[in-house]
């Protein structure tokens, strides 16, 4: 089953804020992109010296202008001075992202993730950005994808953000799954995907062998009564991404009501690094919540920045044997 949002696709037909930019597809060779990939982006009238990058893949049947105009970050960009890249999905049957093949789980492997990689490094020389900030989320597919970028790219990304998604390599198919690009996994979809935290934190980490650096943070939002990517998959999620992080599954601190009635907020780890919401009796139709996002990557900050290599999941120091990453 494939599924495109009601909310998502009428709210796709709303206005932005008046601006001169707008929406421009990039059509120019930027580097790998195996499974052609096509590239939107969207740059504020008025940049930083070195703007932070946002990556927002849109839904399963959705495109990079139905992402562009069904969320509030073009306008917030405009704001707060960050270029927003909006990938378009190549797979045309359900225009969903390769989240199943083993290339886009692998890093440098090829698959989609791969091509969107490409895109956030032509957009950093062009416009001389912040590889220090470079953040991702996604709604449904996006979300898987978000998830995807995180595990194959920790050297990339600094946060994601994923709302109704799937844990890190959910989707792949059972066995072979070199060249299985867009594959539906049910059994994942329906919750009957099930591993330990070790399992989960095993797979991320074969995503990259031997990569023993700093790991990105992460956002994961959740409905209870989601009916295509079943709830099981949020609390999935939870364990691999506390798992990878060397964290407890058990929450430092729990919030009701936050950031909407109903809604209720854990985190993990004394710096919070992983943050899990659980939207009680909401479908797979969730609300994004753009300003929520922008808090956890720092996005609406004008200073103190958050960035990649900054801090960890229990405190200030990157972990022993730590090197920098090159873009």
């Amino acid at each position: 089953m494939r599924f495109s949002p009601s909310a998502w696709a009428s709210a796709a037909l709303l206005p932005l804020a008046a601006s001169a930019a707008s929406l421009r597809q990039i059509t120019e060779n930027i580097g790998p992109n195996p499974t052609n990939v096509g590239f939107f982006i969207y740059v504020p009238d008025v940049l930083p010296a070195n703007p932070a990058i946002l990556v927002n893949p849109h839904w399963c049947h959705g495109t990079a202008d139905a992402a562009y105009r069904g969320s509030q970050y073009a306008t917030l960009a405009s704001k707060h001075g960050f270029i927003v890249i909006y990938p378009d999905s190549p797979h045309n049957a359900d225009d969903c992202w390769d989240v199943s093949s083993k290339e886009t789980l692998t890093h440098n492997g090829g698959g989609d993730s791969l091509g969107i990689v490409s895109m956030v490094k032509w957009t950093l020389a062009k416009y001389n950005g912040d590889a220090s900030r470079v953040f991702v989320t996604g709604v449904s597919s996006g979300a898987m994808m978000t998830q995807v970028l995180l595990g194959s790219y920790p050297d990339i990304f600094a946060a994601g953000s994923a709302f109704a998604g799937v844990p890190f390599g959910c989707f792949a198919p059972a066995g072979n799954n070199t060249a299985r690009y867009a594959y539906w996994n049910d059994d994942c979809a329906k919750g009957r995907i099930k591993k330990t935290a070790a399992e989960w934190t095993a797979l991320v980490k074969a995503a990259y062998p031997g990569y023993e650096g700093w790991r990105p943070k992460l956002q994961l939002f959740h409905g209870t009564k989601d009916e295509v990517l079943d709830y099981v998959n949020h609390e999935e999620a939870i364990k691999l991404w506390t798992g990878v992080s060397g964290l407890s599954q058990t929450p430092v601190t729990t919030t009701a009501n936050t950031p909407l009635s109903g809604w209720t907020k854990t985190t993990y780890g004394s710096t919070g690094w992983v943050e899990a919401f659980s939207a009680a009796g909401v479908p797979h139709d969730i609300r994004v919540q753009e300003n929520t996002v922008l808090e956890f990557f720092k996005l609406n900050y004008t200073a103190d920045y958050f960035k990649w290599g900054q801090g960890g999941p229990t405190g200030p120091k990157c972990k022993r044997g730590f090197r920098p990453r090159r873009v």
